[in-house]
């Protein structure tokens, strides 16, 4: 389980420190395209190469965790990355941090080793083959809930003439995107079961592909969000809905379980718990650290820059190449905004 456990925190490590060392490279490189001058551009930048490799490298890292431990201890810890990209950020980049950044890396840290400590080796058990199209009813009926949601309060704005996005518009799309993100790491892990079962070998790279495009998926609706709300909201639900999306459907879909022996059952709850809490900390550092005492708030504003303007947000978007793991890494991709402060 602990090979496991390191395995997700060094894959999700790559994922994420991968990502910001790409967007620090194209600072300098044109936009990407297929015209062989650019490709050889993007080549020779060592900054670019080492965070692409990375990311590539993470995504491997991640299966190998997948195939060893279940989906259910994987996706929680897979939401560490936040803490690790805040602690490089600020060792390497020299960016600052607040109390509550260091408390949120606490939290997810205790959540990481509780999970390690609670959870327990599983053996692969049969998936009822109506258990898989349960599963995809359960998720098509969530997004035709949501949508409806969605167009329900879109027509409201329209007629009240409201120009800014509603706190319900941000929600939604940061659940449906988390929600992507976690079937992705499900159906990975559904791969390798299905190939310990005797299926044929051309079930895990399909799976892989499905985990892709549900990634992918995942990027748009998350991107929309990003578009005109708040950051905060969308990142923090999609992290959350990841988390719940993995654990659930692996208990329910992939036949997982709760550890038998009470204390260690205690300890994964509570590990989930802290990694979440962890993340939401994390993501919303900036906007709580205002309710502290003085003292407290010295640190400054974060480097991470987890205040979002819209400005800086439009312009990341606009240059972000699709991600290259195979498992989103569900909270990060606006994080990447620190980078626009290179230009200033």
């Amino acid at each position: 389980m602990w090979e496991a456990v390191l395995l997700t925190l060094a894959a999700t490590a790559g994922n994420n420190i991968g990502k910001v060392l790409q967007k620090k490279g194209t600072l300098i490189l044109p936009p990407l395209s297929f015209k062989l001058k650019v490709i050889r551009t993007y080549a020779f930048n060592k900054r670019w190469v080492t965070g692409f490799l990375m990311d590539i490298g993470g995504a491997l890292l991640m299966l190998r965790a997948l195939s060893l431990a279940p989906v259910s201890v994987i996706q929680p810890i897979s939401g560490c990355g936040l803490a690790i990209l805040s602690i490089f950020s600020h060792f390497y980049l020299k960016e600052l941090m607040n109390v509550l950044d260091w408390m949120g890396i606490a939290l997810a840290g205790i959540g990481t080793i509780g999970i390690g400590a609670g959870g327990e080796d599983q053996q692969t058990s049969p998936i009822s083959i109506f258990h898989l199209p349960f599963l995809a009813f359960v998720v098509v009926i969530m997004f035709i809930i949501l949508n409806g949601w969605l167009r329900i309060y879109r027509r409201q704005r329209r007629e009240q003439e409201l120009m800014q996005s509603e706190v319900v518009e941000e929600i939604i799309y940061g659940l449906e995107s988390g929600i992507l993100f976690g079937m992705a790491s499900v159906i990975s892990k559904l791969g390798f079961i299905l190939l310990e079962q005797g299926f044929s070998t051309m079930v895990l790279p399909l799976s892989v592909a499905i985990s892709i495009c549900c990634s992918g998926t995942g990027f748009v609706y998350q991107t929309r969000g990003l578009k005109h709300g708040r950051a905060i909201v969308v990142s923090t639900c999609a992290a959350v809905a990841s988390i719940v999306t993995g654990v659930l459907a692996g208990m329910f879909a992939l036949g997982e379980h709760l550890p038998t022996a009470p204390g260690a059952r205690l300890l994964l709850l509570l590990g989930w718990l802290l990694i979440i809490l962890g993340v939401i900390l994390l993501v919303s550092s900036t906007r709580l650290v205002r309710f502290l005492p003085g003292s407290a708030k010295r640190s400054g504003r974060s480097g991470l820059d987890k205040s979002f303007s819209a400005k800086q947000t439009e312009s990341i978007r606009t240059r972000d190449p699709n991600p290259c793991a195979v498992i989103h890494t569900n909270t990060l991709h606006h994080l990447l905004t620190s980078t626009t402060k290179e230009k200033s």
